[in-house]
């Protein structure tokens, strides 16, 4: 899933090539991904693109005639073309969901791999009119995020850390792969609770949300879309690798499963080198 950094490359990269154009042709090949119908998709068609924004992990191309909001879920992705192929959008299993052509020819495909179908696009005159929007909570990164807005945030909740990072709610844009590396960085247990952490561990948790933020935007920073996946998994240090070696200490990272995802940690960086239950407590961490 395309996470803070990667969202905010997008976002770059669509400000330097979308900025200024106007949308000749935009056409869905998955109904379901459209979550609005007022206004029609069609009515951005003539529209230019005056900025790109991010919202948490939403893409938001703002026109005159609307905003074209995308979130790309967990499977999907941005697939910019210079020229657009010119085979008719047909509905059907492909991954692609929309394709948006300029008045130049280029633009981009919306794809999405796999059956679960999550990608979700809105047309809207207002943003807090996208639900997902309309309860995000801080941007962690944000210049003006201070660490006493994070102990706010964390006190008295007796929520575990792992939990906390990606809910949307609560901070914006940090999801299943960097609150990995967060707590990595951190050397903290993603079943600790946020509650009970001291005030030093708090200064610790928050120095490497925003370290870890900082690096990876940098790396993502002026790459085209087709080279962030692949930019994103070498930067990881344990999240993607478990049975590997941790970089730090040399443990090897482990992994719990519960629900619908998996996470990773180094036992001997997070947990005083002791195996994290994967099972009852792992429900606890949503």
């Amino acid at each position: 899933m395309p996470e803070m950094p990667e969202v905010q490359a997008l976002v770059d990269f669509l400000g330097e090539h979308a900025v200024g154009r106007a949308v000749a042709s935009i056409r869905l090949a998955s109904i379901s991904a459209l979550k609005t119908f007022d206004p029609p998709i069609s009515s951005l068609e003539g529209a230019v693109v005056e900025r790109v924004e991010r919202h948490g992990k939403f893409l938001d191309l703002v026109t005159p005639a609307g905003h074209l909001v995308f979130h790309l879920a967990r499977a999907g992705w941005l697939r910019w073309y210079d020229a657009v192929p010119t085979t008719p959008v047909k509905p059907g299993r492909s991954p692609l969901a929309l394709r948006l052509r300029f008045d130049d020819g280029s633009g981009f495909d919306l794809t999405e791999a796999g059956t679960k179908k999550s990608l979700a696009v809105y047309v809207v005159r207002e943003t807090s009119e996208v639900p997902g929007i309309a309860r995000l909570g801080p941007d962690p990164s944000a210049p003006d995020f201070t660490l006493d807005d994070f102990a706010a945030i964390l006190a008295g909740r007796r929520t575990q850390v792992k939990g906390l990072l990606r809910d949307q709610s609560v901070f914006a844009g940090i999801g299943n792969a960097y609150s990995d590396e967060i707590l990595h960085a951190a050397r903290m247990s993603p079943y600790a609770l946020a509650a009970k952490l001291t005030p030093e561990q708090v200064d610790t948790l928050y120095r490497a949300m925003r370290d870890t933020l900082a690096e990876a935007r940098a790396a993502a920073a002026g790459r085209p879309p087709a080279d962030l996946k692949d930019a994103k998994r070498r930067g990881m240090q344990v999240h993607g690798r478990t049975g590997e070696a941790c970089p730090v200490c040399g443990d090897t990272v482990r992994q719990v499963i519960f629900a619908d995802s998996t996470f990773q940690y180094c036992p001997t960086c997070q947990t005083g080198g002791k195996p994290l239950a994967d099972r009852v407590l792992s429900r606890l961490v949503k």
